[in-house]
């Protein structure tokens, strides 16, 4: 099992048409965002322009959370709304319009990947999924098997379980908690 604490303030930045994104993690580490040959990327972005057009990205699912107000969107022509925090789900190939600014949490999967989830959690998980994510919303004391990891508000830990063992967590805050399996 490999566990890492991956910080927004040690995130790759780069420009997107509509602010700025902050990159987390692809998987595997050698993929490349551009040439959208990735099975996984963990991201954070500032939306910047009202309105903006999302990036297009064919054979992906999108996982996308406002952390910071509510998302006034378009998507395929139909208008919808998001509270904070509530989790939109969408096809990456999707036209998507956002006549909202603010900061998101950007998960995107590949359409190979057979099981993946996200959900928002405040309590005890147990849980033998291959991968699991943890994004910290606020000040987070998380406990792994009895193990306590310190989380700023916008960290990410992401736990790398290959042999599926059971894997016990203990949330001192809300979280966004995803899990994937290959």
């Amino acid at each position: 099992m490999n566990i890492r604490l991956l910080s927004k303030k040690n995130s790759k930045v780069s420009v997107w048409s509509g602010g700025l994104t902050y990159e987390y993690m692809i998987h595997p580490e050698t993929a490349s965002y551009a040439d959208r040959a990735f099975i996984f990327r963990i991201s954070s972005a500032t939306i910047e322009q009202e309105p903006s057009e999302f990036t297009k990205f064919k054979g992906y699912h999108r996982y996308l959370v406002m952390l910071d107000n509510c998302l006034d969107i378009e998507v395929n022509e139909e208008r919808k709304v998001y509270e904070k925090y509530e989790i939109m789900e969408f096809n990456s190939d999707d036209e998507v319009t956002s006549y909202t600014k603010g900061i998101d949490f950007n998960w995107m999967v590949s359409d190979k990947i057979r099981h993946h989830k996200l959900k928002i959690t405040t309590n005890i998980q147990n849980c033998n999924a291959e991968i699991l994510i943890l994004f910290s919303l606020d000040t987070t004391v998380i406990i792994i098997n009895d193990k306590p990891y310190h989380l700023k508000p916008y960290d990410l830990l992401v736990i790398e379980n290959p042999k599926k063992e059971n894997i016990m967590l203990n949330l001192s805050h809300e979280c966004l908690f995803g899990i994937l399996d290959f």
